[in-house]
């Protein structure tokens, strides 16, 4: 039985039903370790910290120009990091204000949750400041924190989120 030994695996984020960012640490962890490339159509936040923080080489998106994919395919096979300083910054301190996790293993504080729940109903600000007996500022504030925590962009993303996290 042959081993593979790749020099590089270029994953995208999202496979079929999986996640590509779940194999990072694991090809990463390898004895030799697996350079990892992420390719992704996903300007995503949350994505780019947990492929930082698991040992990914880089993160590449789908739209880049054919010559930056093809330096950072090779530059990622040949073992170097692709983060510069302001990735490794911006990108460090989204993971330190998520908590101890990012985009789908975000730590939603009580309050964050609840705000979540009645805003994936379709409930404007307003409303759920109503419910819960808050000010619109607070809750517009929540709102915030929810879509900076999940890696989401929008009320309609943060929905879907709690949806597939079982929190509606």
């Amino acid at each position: 039985m042959s081993t593979i030994a790749p020099d590089l695996v270029l994953l995208d984020v999202r496979l079929g039903d999986s996640d590509g960012l779940d194999a990072v640490k694991e090809l990463r962890n390898r004895t030799p370790p697996v350079n990892v490339l992420i390719f992704s159509a996903h300007d995503n936040p949350s994505h780019e910290a947990r492929a930082y923080s698991d040992g990914a080489n880089g993160y590449v998106y789908k739209t880049s120009e054919r010559e930056k994919l093809l330096d950072a395919v090779r530059r990622a096979a040949a073992g170097e990091m692709l983060w510069d300083r302001t990735d490794q910054r911006r990108l460090t301190n989204f993971v330190k204000a998520a908590g101890n996790g990012v985009g789908e293993h975000a730590p939603l504080t009580g309050r964050e949750q609840e705000v979540l729940r009645i805003l994936a109903t379709g409930a404007t600000n307003k409303q759920i400041s109503k419910e819960l007996g808050i000010s619109a500022e607070t809750v517009k504030e929540h709102v915030q924190h929810v879509l900076r925590k999940t890696g989401t962009t929008d009320r309609t993303q943060a929905a879907v989120w709690a949806a597939r996290n079982g929190l509606v």
